[in-house]
Parts: structure tokens; C-alpha cells; sequence
């Protein structure tokens, strides 16, 4: 079985990596881990140029935290499963374009995405990864959903 797992360091993605490190997968099971990046964006309208070394800055830190989300993902995976061969990338795209992409280039039989489960007008502001991924996705999604405990 070919499980493509999104991570993006945040506790709904790491809820992702606990349900697929806690079920028993078939034998010769592969995981692929996918922590993908979105390219800066200008935080203004108006015609300001930043410096270059802004965008350099941001992609290199946006690098940095897709790295350490793929990095805690294996290390938990790998504590819990070992018959699973795990392969790993840092992509740089829109999330659901690039998690769709990657699953059908790899012929994924399962995608594993968290949900950070807003609605209204903050899902329309924000957009929806698990939401796009699901509903263009050529093979199963599980959507995994954890209470948010940053919110009061």
C-alpha cells in the first residue's frame, strides 16, 4: 500500500502522523512524506519594494520548517512502525496542487491530510487544503481532525 502523508508542522498535521503510526499497515507498506511550502507573498498592495534578501530570508525559513515537520513525522513513524519504508520531500507550490500532483505521480492508494476545521469566513479567507485534496483526488483521503488547543 502506498500512503502519501502531508505534514506542515502544526499539531493538525502531527494528529495525521499519530493515526497513520498507530494502525498496522500491510507488509512492504511505503510512506511518503510531503511537507510543502507556499512561495512569499507581498504582505502589501502598494508598490514597495522589499529586499531581495526578504524573499531569500522567508524561503529559507519557510525551508527550514517544512524540514523540521518532516523530521518529527519520521522520527514518530519511525518509533512505531518499522515495516514501513519511508521516503520524504520538501516541495515548494500550493499545497493541494502539489499533494495532488505527488499522489498521482506516485500512484498513492491513500492520502492523509489534518484538517485545521474552520468554517465560514475564515475557511473562505483561508482556503481549504484537505477540502481541495478530497475532492480532487483520484485515490482515498482520510481527513484527520484534532481539537484545536491554541484557541481558548
Amino acid at each position: 500500500m502506498k500512503i502519501l502523508i502531508a505534514v506542515d508542522g502544526s499539531q493538525f498535521s502531527d494528529a495525521a502522523v499519530d493515526e497513520v503510526a498507530r494502525r498496522p499497515w500491510p507488509e512492504g507498506s511505503e510512506l511518503d512524506i510531503v511537507s510543502v511550502y507556499e512561495p512569499p507573498a507581498l504582505p502589501i498592495t502598494e508598490n514597495f519594494v522589499l529586499p531581495q534578501t526578504y524573499y531569500e530570508e522567508m524561503e529559507k525559513a519557510s525551508q527550514e520548517q517544512a524540514r523540521d515537520a518532516i523530521n518529527k513525522a519520521i522520527e514518530r513513524l519511525r518509533a512505531a512502525q518499522s515495516n514501513l519504508r519511508i521516503n520524504s520531500e520538501i516541495a515548494r507550490g500550493y499545497p493541494a496542487d502539489v499533494i495532488l500532483d505527488r499522489a498521482n505521480r506516485w500512484g498513492a492508494d491513500l492520502i492523509v491530510v489534518g484538517s485545521h476545521g474552520y468554517s465560514g469566513l475564515k475557511r473562505f479567507l483561508l482556503g481549504s487544503v484537505s477540502q481541495n485534496v478530497s475532492s480532487h483526488a483520484k485515490c482515498s483521503v482520510e481527513i484527520v481532525r484534532a481539537k484545536d488547543t491554541t484557541e481558548s
